[in-house]
């Protein structure tokens, strides 16, 4: 089995690698000694955690395995809520929308997923996810 560095670190899939990198130092705070005595986490683990998160081809080796070992990214996922791409606030530069959730981060679709037909979207910071209702537009071209 797969150990989920996702979760080790705290973070979602989506995550960017800015993210990833202040997720590892909370982690390695929390996990050193001399801070908490009482931790048990080995902080080569976290340090493998990091390693493999901020290489974009470890990292999709690693979505891949966890792909494989726990279904499809959002599957068994309940919707804290429904909320309509209308209420998300666009960015064209990224070809997504984003909607701000209750922890303070962003709920962020992009143009690829939903292409794809994704609903489910987590939150970039906790495990709150949301389905996000969209209808895809004909081309006028067609």
């Amino acid at each position: 089995m797969t150990l989920d560095y996702y979760a080790l670190l705290q973070v979602t899939q989506r995550a960017s690698p800015a993210d990833i990198k202040a997720a590892y130092h909370r982690a390695l705070l929390a996990a050193h000694p001399d801070k908490n005595p009482s931790s048990a986490v080995d902080i080569t683990v976290l340090q493998d955690a990091y390693r493999v998160l901020s290489a974009p081809a470890l990292r999709a080796q690693h979505d891949l395995q966890l792909k494989n070992t726990k279904g499809p990214i959002g599957t068994g996922s309940r919707p804290a809520q429904i909320i309509s791409l209308t209420e998300f606030q666009e960015d064209p530069a990224c070809d997504a929308w984003s909607h701000p959730c209750r922890c303070g981060a962003q709920y962020t679709i992009t143009v690829a997923e939903m292409d794809a037909g994704c609903h489910l979207v987590p939150c970039a910071s906790c495990s709150e996810v949301i389905w996000v209702g969209y209808e895809m537009a004909e081309d006028a071209d067609e």
